[in-house]
């Protein structure tokens, strides 16, 4: 895991990425919210930086989940592709 005041600075310089509704493929798969989200380490993108946080999986579909992390004191979520998802502990799910 990063150092929370590298995290800290990419955030700050560089946009949070995520993906289009094209990549989503918003329009065609249904998407599932989790009443009780599921604890999880993701790899994000701020700018060109790849890097993994610890996040809880709120949203998913077929092809991506909708992640919710902390950096700060700033709430961030996004779009990332389901392999970008590992989880922390054992869920029951096809994510």
């Amino acid at each position: 895991m990063m150092d929370d005041r590298i995290l800290q600075r990419l955030a700050a310089e560089q946009p949070l990425q995520s993906l289009t509704s094209k990549e989503l493929q918003a329009a065609t798969l249904l998407v599932t919210r989790d009443p009780r989200p599921k604890p999880c380490r993701a790899w994000v993108r701020f700018g060109p930086n790849a890097v993994q946080v610890e996040a809880v999986v709120v949203v998913w579909n077929d092809v991506a989940c909708g992640i919710q992390f902390t950096v700060g004191n700033r709430d961030l979520h996004c779009w990332v592709w389901a392999n970008a998802v590992s989880p922390l502990e054992h869920w029951s799910s096809s994510h």
